[in-house]
């Protein structure tokens, strides 16, 4: 929760949360409760508090909803595959202590490459005998969000109004925009090869822009 996505995420949930809500951060980092005291003083009625270190259970206890998204980013250079080695074993560990301290919360996975460390989260709930299909799922939004904003400033539309569907997960040459089924548009073979190019790129369209300094972030977040 102290990462780049997860400081922007929690950003996202105090302001947007139902009142009484409860939103719990967590990161190994020690500045995890310092981002939890921040966004604490930020005038809703959501209720924030934030831990740090190895143990992630007194941040689990109780959870109806967990969205991972600890991990190593991508740099130039490198694919959502790159980060297979390390961020597998952090979903692994999250999982199993989570099938453990609130095998009944919804689990939402971020931490990429999304097409992969869905399954080992799931093969970790199997194992535990708590895997729900109806409760585990891969956050993939931000394709459909990047879709729907790359449509729009084409086709001169509202991005509020364009609606994108998108298939296939979240790795590279998976992630299908279905833009035949954009409402009142129309596209040339040339903007579909174009479009879909882009959009399977986006990512590393961000991770090249900044530097080496990080990933997508902010509109991971939204």
């Amino acid at each position: 929760a102290a990462g780049g996505i997860g400081q922007a995420l929690a950003l996202l949930l105090k302001n947007r949360l139902p009142a009484g809500s409860d939103l719990a951060l967590y990161d190994i980092a020690p500045v995890t409760p310092g981002v939890a005291a921040d966004l604490s003083h930020i005038p809703t009625p959501v209720t924030i508090k934030g831990y740090a270190g190895e143990d992630p259970t007194p941040a689990l206890e109780g959870a109806d909803v967990v969205l991972v998204s600890a991990g190593v980013a991508r740099k130039p250079g490198m694919d959502r595959a790159d980060l297979f080695n390390v961020n597998a074993g952090i979903v692994k560990a999250l999982a199993e202590t989570i099938a453990v301290v609130c095998p009944k919360a919804c689990v939402g996975i971020i931490t990429n490459p999304v097409n992969t460390t869905v399954p080992i989260a799931a093969e970790v709930l199997k194992k535990a005998g708590v895997y729900d299909k109806r409760k585990l799922f891969g956050v993939t939004t931000l394709d459909v969000i990047r879709s729907e904003t790359f449509v729009a400033a084409l086709k001169d539309k509202d991005p509020g109004q364009v609606r994108v569907p998108v298939i296939g997960g979240h790795s590279g040459v998976t992630i299908l925009p279905l833009l035949s089924q954009v409402e009142g548009v129309t596209f040339t073979d040339e903007e579909v090869a174009a479009l879909t190019k882009r959009i399977q790129n986006a990512g590393t369209e961000v991770v090249e822009a900044k530097a080496g300094g990080g990933s997508a972030t902010f509109s991971m977040g939204q």
